[in-house]
């Protein structure tokens, strides 16, 4: 277990909530009864109401009124998992595999002349790519590859890495195979 570092300050009614990425909510109230808003952390405004001493206390987290936050460039598509809970990283994952499917490998888009040729299998069999190429391009190299490598993610933010990995890997498999003259 890591530890974990927690410190706050007052000022008048206010308690500033630091840890160690630094400020992460602002809480307002005391003993019984709070109200948490969070600065730099997921979640929405938190209210708990408790009976001091007794260890019960009742807490309920009201919606966000912050628009989900979406990836910039290549991955605007692709779903926001910041508020997701543990137990829904699998649909996470199929909606992920979805939009990469839907917008990299859609009819007629490089993505989809990468497979339908095997113009990966023709780049990795050229011995002149580099090892973070070559192993950037067997992520995509089937479909089946592409679905394994996105399901082994292990989190939230894995399967989001794993994801864009794979729109690298179809940006530069598309750039190859166009130097090469391959696509069409």
């Amino acid at each position: 277990m890591g530890f974990r570092l927690r410190r706050s300050a007052r000022l008048g009614p206010l308690r500033f909530n630091f840890s160690s990425g630094g400020l992460s909510s602002i809480s307002l109230g005391g003993r019984g009864a709070s109200f948490n808003i969070p600065v730099n952390r997921s979640g929405g405004p938190r209210t708990t109401v408790g009976l001091p001493g007794t260890g019960l206390s009742w807490s309920v987290e009201h919606s966000s009124d912050r628009p989900a936050a979406v990836p910039a460039g290549p991955a605007a598509g692709l779903p926001n998992s910041r508020r997701l809970r543990s137990g829904q990283l699998d649909a996470l994952k199929q909606s992920l595999l979805g939009v990469l499917r839907q917008e990299l490998f859609a009819a007629g888009s490089p993505g989809e002349q990468l497979w339908e040729h095997g113009l990966v299998s023709r780049l990795l069999a050229d011995g002149s790519l580099g090892a973070r190429t070559t192993g950037l391009l067997a992520l995509i190299e089937t479909p089946e590859a592409m679905e394994a490598y996105l399901l082994r993610a292990q989190g939230q933010d894995d399967a989001k890495r794993r994801a864009q990995r794979c729109i690298t890997a179809v940006q530069e498999g598309a750039r190859l195979a166009d130097a090469r003259g391959c696509l069409t």
